[in-house]
């Protein structure tokens, strides 16, 4: 039997993350700074720690419910009512996954199949399109503009609309262009969605990760909520990417409907993640606010790197990513990043890893220390002079 035609052609036709193939080259490497991988380089706060440990001192480690625990959807209705002004109600409208990652997974499952059109703007997160392809949907992409700072605009929306589209991703604050949506930016949008039936899947891992504007939940326009799901999770914000825990707010429907995939898929959320969940909800705004104010410092200092190293770069204002255009190096994105690698032990991602549209940038995380990112900057510099055109 040939085992690699038994696979299933459509999971054969998905390619893999570009994101781990340098990830891999730089484990190889000695002396190399790696500013590839979306990881916070803070451990994840003391207190939020203790109480998984306090857990599992306690001896839970059983299954919790397949939604989560009653006290952790209690503190994500508050967490979205305080900080997004969206009330939910934590009976039927919030479930905990095992990271963002399976909320978009099992939240596109719920909704789409053949037949069905996601749209997808790009770059953006590399799970998207796999995601959708594995519905038997159809991806349609948008491809998001330098000009227009990485934003999805209303023409641009307009024009991929369909009578087949079902579901909009919105990617704001964005992997890997740094881009947000401001209330500005998304009034606009919520009027042309205002009278289509389309859910929008809001992921908002970065919310809370902003710099100079807050952000805005597209869910807290009373038109857009119900066809809003909104999809966050703890990694990010809270330094927790190794606990594997996210979750969904949405219309009760949706809600119990990724639920029971959920249900049969995962059983539950894993139970040490949960409890130290519920801690970092209650007490840990103060360690993300510390955070949140490094990660401006880092890239202020990177985006100031690139652009002195002759690289053209927008200001991202979200998440933790640079998106310099290499262009004037002539070099395509992969190549860049592999001889960027090869020659002076720095590792970047390719802007194609996030969709064809990010071909001529990449990606460079600033979720590194300072004393990295500033030696990163000093060897890019030096690639830039030896390999200017």
């Amino acid at each position: 039997m040939n085992m690699a035609e038994m696979i299933s052609p459509t999971v054969r036709g998905i390619p893999p993350s570009g994101i781990r193939k340098f990830f891999d080259l730089i484990n190889e490497m000695k002396d190399a700074i790696s500013l590839s991988i979306g990881e916070p380089d803070f451990d994840t706060p003391w207190n939020i720690r203790e109480a998984g440990i306090y857990s599992l001192e306690k001896g839970h480690t059983h299954y919790s419910p397949n939604a989560g625990f009653a006290e952790l959807r209690e503190e994500i209705a508050k967490f979205m009512k305080r900080k997004y002004k969206v009330e939910y109600n934590p009976k039927n409208q919030i479930t905990v996954t095992v990271g963002g990652s399976e909320g978009i997974d099992i939240a596109l499952r719920a909704l789409v199949g053949p037949g069905d059109e996601v749209i997808i703007p790009e770059p953006s997160f590399v799970a998207y399109k796999p995601c959708a392809v594995l519905t038997g949907a159809t991806p349609v992409i948008i491809n998001l503009r330098a000009e227009d700072q990485f934003r999805l605009t209303p023409e641009l929306l307009k024009a991929a609309i369909t009578d087949k589209t079902k579901v909009l991703v919105l990617p704001f604050p964005n992997n890997p262009t740094g881009a947000i949506m401001t209330k500005e930016d998304l009034d606009k949008i919520v009027e042309v969605l205002r009278d289509k039936d389309i859910v929008v899947i809001s992921d908002e891992i970065y919310a809370e990760l902003t710099y100079d504007k807050k952000h805005v939940s597209i869910a807290s326009y009373p038109e857009m909520k119900d066809k809003t799901l909104v999809i966050n999770g703890f990694s990010k914000a809270y330094a927790m990417t190794g606990w594997r825990l996210g979750y969904a707010c949405g219309h009760p429907d949706l809600i119990a409907a990724m639920t029971k995939i959920h249900q049969f898929c995962i059983m539950s959320a894993p139970t040490m993640a949960q409890f130290a969940a519920v801690e970092a909800l209650k007490k840990s705004d103060d360690d993300i606010e510390f955070m949140a104010r490094e990660y401006n410092r880092r890239r202020r200092v990177m985006l100031d790197g690139f652009r002195k190293a002759g690289l053209e770069c927008f200001e991202p204002l979200g998440a933790f990513y640079v998106f310099p255009c290499i262009k004037s190096s002539g070099m395509r994105s992969e190549e860049f990043c592999e001889k960027l690698l090869m020659e002076e032990r720095v590792a970047v991602v390719p802007g194609t890893a996030f969709g064809e549209s990010g071909e001529g940038f990449v990606r460079a995380c600033y979720a590194s220390s300072i004393d990295n990112i500033n030696e990163a900057m000093r060897r890019i510099h030096n690639f830039m002079e030896k390999n200017r055109k």
